[in-house]
């Protein structure tokens, strides 16, 4: 079997309401890489101004949005659809979660299938009918007190999910990382805390010294620093030594003054 690179699902937002939903929507669809948007049978017809200033840069999905007349129509291309709806049906249909069902999308879609995914309208949701058009049905585990889910985020929820099936790693930091510090780094930043903590008496009774010592050690070196949060820790107990001089100075000065009056 020849394995295809996967195509992401096709979004079908059956009778959709509010042209503000519409363009959040492309919005979600743009951050998770789906491309191909669906409408069928919008209310107030299409396209509508309002939608655009929600896609928040994702106008091409809105522009290159298609309207089709019914449910059935906007399906006939594809080999795999899941209907979204969180209401229990009579149909026996395997019900998934939106992770397993954006598994069994990546699959087909490597099997060389085009996939979508089925979303009603914002107030009544899919018909028995439309979901009947699709081979399982994908719920989101929300808590039952309160099912209520906007159709913009039911779409996240769905295009994160698929999304995690290409790449599940986490995005990579935006800056250079620090390489982690050397014990020749570790042992400087230690003794040069220590000297410090020595001239403000920080280790009293002297006796309780070495296991004092230690202590700091186990806590620094656990937190496994980088070269640069060992450079920042070291000018912080530089900076912090300086303003006690500048006070134990100051503190002189005020009693040389005493004196002299």
């Amino acid at each position: 079997m020849v394995e295809h690179l996967p195509l992401a699902p096709v979004i079908i937002l059956n009778a959709p309401q509010m042209a503000e939903n519409i363009g959040a929507v492309a919005r979600v669809m743009a951050n998770f890489g789906l491309s191909e948007l669906r409408l069928v049978s919008p209310r107030d017809g299409w396209p509508q101004e309002r939608a655009w200033p929600l896609a928040a840069g994702a106008e091409g999905l809105l522009n290159a949005a298609r309207v089709i007349g019914s449910v059935s129509e906007a399906i006939a291309d594809l080999q795999l659809v899941f209907a979204t709806t969180a209401r229990p049906r009579e149909l026996q249909l395997p019900i998934l979660t939106p992770r397993a069902g954006a598994a069994e999308l990546n699959e087909a879609s490597r099997r060389g299938e085009r996939i979508g995914l089925l979303f009603g309208g914002e107030r009544a949701g899919l018909e028995t009918t439309d979901i009947a058009l699709c081979q399982a049905v994908v719920t989101i585990p929300i808590d039952p007190a309160f099912k209520s889910l906007n159709l913009a985020q039911a779409v996240a929820i769905n295009a994160y999910e698929w999304r995690t099936t290409l790449d599940n790693t986490a995005p990579a930091i935006f800056r250079e990382h620090s390489p982690t510090a050397d014990g020749a780094a570790m042992l400087g930043l230690f003794e040069h805390l220590e000297r410090e903590l020595d001239g403000a008496g920080f280790f009293h009774p002297p006796d309780k010294r070495p296991s004092m010592v230690l202590n700091l050690r186990s806590a620094l070196g656990k937190g496994r620093l980088s070269e640069q949060e060992v450079r920042t820790l070291r000018g912080v107990v530089t900076a912090l030594s300086r303003g006690r001089g500048r006070v134990l100075a100051k503190l002189a000065k005020q009693r040389a003054e005493r004196v002299e009056d």
